[in-house]
């Protein structure tokens, strides 16, 4: 009934502005019947809104939404980031050695399948996962090993719970059919989930959809001031009315001689009264500018990203730079880390391989700084200065990703270096 009083409300105003009655106009609505019911219980509340689509021109969708430069920014720094890190099987224990021999590692460390290599398969699993929620790949076994890893299209792929509380997946092939897959089957990447189970990770676009409306909104309103805006940088006011010779005269004359960089700031020259005013940008202006930056914002913090790394902030960049790459480490990565680390322990290896093996991200590739910051750091962790070593000289060349040394030493911790070379040597 709800509804029926809205629309009677709403062909009421219409019938009015028609000339109408609203006995007619309600009459009409309701010879119309269900049908006008149907259609307009899907679309009432874009009607009240005065439109369709919430930016008024288009909706928001995951793959038009990367059209926005900050979405575009954020989505290919947390994917291109995830593409580029290490994935590595490890061994559980004190020994913390790559598990080179399980056929696993290849898969995640080189080769995912035939026609992508690790980067490309990790990144373009997490751009998905990033603007759909979900990221979804085919698992192909050959035995107990896993072979190839496949990505599929997000949006034919949905999670269900069977009444077990076991997951199955239902995918709709390039064919038109649908193929139901168990768990182990698919590899899911899921962002945070609100549904009933938690099997289905949401879409930071479509939660931030108002968001991303309004910087396109904000970005058509620059485009439409540059294109039908005046832009002159001022304007010559004259006392008396010109003709048109003299105002070309006048054009050409200031051209001429005031015009391009080879006149910048020269003088200039009035006669007859002639003034000069020059334009500024009006507080219209600069409002649209502040939207701009305040919906860049607002899409940064959906994403996790800090303003600076979307290029924003001329003064970011320096001494502080190092500790915004460790917070967006912290706070935008590695959250992401443990949903790969999760998904893949749990989907790729049984559960006796699970006691033994452990997938870890390694993202000391992002957090190297400075050669004299490395230098110093490496130092101190073999025992410079007198401090207790806590790392081996072949632990700091897996680091700077260096052959390892044949050299017994290399693998175990050495003493602390407590010589200072500015102490003279003692005199007999």
């Amino acid at each position: 009934m709800e509804l029926f009083d809205a629309l009677s409300a709403t062909a009421h105003w219409r019938g009015a502005s028609l000339g109408q009655s609203s006995e007619e106009a309600s009459a009409h609505l309701h010879s119309r019947g269900t049908g006008v019911l149907a259609s307009a219980a899907s679309g009432m509340s874009d009607f009240i809104r005065g439109g369709g689509d919430s930016n008024g021109s288009e909706r928001v969708t995951p793959e038009n939404s990367l059209k926005n430069m900050a979405i575009l920014r954020c989505v290919s720094l947390i994917s291109e980031s995830i593409g580029m890190l290490p994935l590595n099987l490890m061994e559980r224990g004190e020994a913390k050695a790559h598990a080179i021999g399980h056929p696993l590692y290849k898969v995640l460390k080189q080769r995912p399948n035939e026609f992508q290599g690790a980067y490309k398969f990790k990144s373009t699993m997490q751009l998905r996962a990033l603007i759909h929620g979900n990221a979804y790949a085919r698992v192909i076994w050959r035995g107990n090993s896993v072979v190839r890893l496949i990505p599929l299209d997000s949006k034919k792929v949905e999670p269900k719970m069977n009444d077990d509380f076991t997951v199955r997946y239902e995918y709709q092939t390039p064919g038109g059919g649908k193929v139901t897959l168990k768990a182990r089957d698919i590899l899911h990447i899921a962002d945070l989930a609100d549904d009933e189970y938690g099997l289905v990770g949401m879409s930071r676009v479509k939660k931030a959809e108002e968001s991303i409306s309004l910087a396109f909104q904000a970005e058509k309103a620059a485009g439409r001031l540059f294109k039908n805006g005046v832009l002159a940088g001022g304007a010559l006011s004259y006392p008396k009315k010109l003709d048109e010779q003299q105002i070309k005269n006048i054009r050409e004359s200031l051209e001429e001689r005031y015009a391009g960089t080879q006149n910048a700031h020269k003088w200039m020259v009035l006669e007859d009264g002639i003034k000069a005013e020059k334009w500024v940008n009006s507080a219209q202006d600069s409002q649209l500018h502040e939207s701009r930056n305040h919906q860049t914002e607002e899409i940064a913090r959906a994403f996790g990203v800090p303003r600076p790394l979307l290029m924003m902030d001329d003064t970011s960049w320096g001494s502080g730079i190092e500790q915004l790459g460790i917070f967006f480490i912290a706070y935008g990565l590695q959250h992401w880390f443990e949903i790969w680390e999760d998904a893949i322990e749990n989907t790729l290896l049984s559960e006796q391989e699970r006691d033994s093996l452990e997938v870890k991200f390694n993202p000391h590739a992002l957090m190297r700084g400075t050669l004299k910051d490395q230098s110093e750091f490496f130092a101190k962790a073999l025992g410079s200065g007198g401090s207790q070593p806590y790392m081996t000289g072949n632990e700091v060349r897996d680091k700077l990703d260096m052959p390892r040394s044949d050299e017994p030493a290399a693998d175990s911790l050495q003493s602390p270096i407590t010589r200072n070379t500015n102490v003279p040597a003692p005199t007999t």
